[in-house]
This record gives structure tokens, C-alpha cells and sequence, in this order.
């Protein structure tokens, strides 16, 4: 459900809890919110080894095979940046082209 942008709120709390710590740590949500030298410990501790740069590329290899399964979450966004030829489907798409005539 961390992936899914708004549900956490509405889920148990270990839910919130992963889904505010992705935040932190993949997109620096509330950064702010600990202090630099704590972020220096941490880090010092556990190198980001150029995180950004990985972190994509290694998000796409769990899916790469099945993007359609990606509808109406992030990883949407991932399969957009990085598959060549891809173009997300949208619940406009959906609704325009459902089977009925009207």
C-alpha cells in the first residue's frame, strides 16, 4: 500500500508508519523533520550510495514484465521515465473507451 499515494492514512498504522519512512527516505518528505546531524549519522551508517540514481532503474526490474499492472499507482511513473514506448493508461482513457455506446 506504500506505493499507492493517500491510502496509508486510511490503513492500519505499521501502514502510515512504512509508508511516511519510504517518503523520508526515497522522496525527502518532512526532511526537515530530523535533524542534519542525525541524517549525518544515519547516513554515515548506512551510505545512500548514489540512492537516486538506483532507485528507479531497481523499481522498474519488479515490474518491467507486467506495466499494465502499474495503473493508478507510482510505479506508472517509473514505467513513463523508463520504458521506452510506454504510455500510461488513465481512468479518462478507461471511461472514454469502455464497451458501452452511449
Amino acid at each position: 500500500m506504500h506505493t499507492t499515494i493517500g491510502v496509508a492514512p486510511y490503513k492500519e498504522p505499521e501502514v502510515a508508519l512504512i509508508y511516511s519512512g519510504v517518503g523520508y527516505d526515497v522522496m525527502g518528505e518532512n526532511f526537515e523533520s530530523i535533524s542534519e546531524e542525525t541524517r549525518e549519522q544515519v547516513v554515515a551508517a548506512y551510505p545512500r550510495d548514489n540512492f537516486k540514481n538506483k532507485i528507479l532503474p531497481a523499481f522498474l526490474e519488479g515490474f518491467k514484465h507486467k506495466p499494465e499492472t502499474t495503473f493508478g499507482n507510482i510505479k506508472s511513473d517509473v514505467c513513463e521515465l523508463l520504458l521506452p514506448g510506454f504510455k500510461r493508461t488513465s481512468f479518462c482513457d478507461c471511461v472514454l473507451h469502455s464497451p458501452w455506446k452511449d
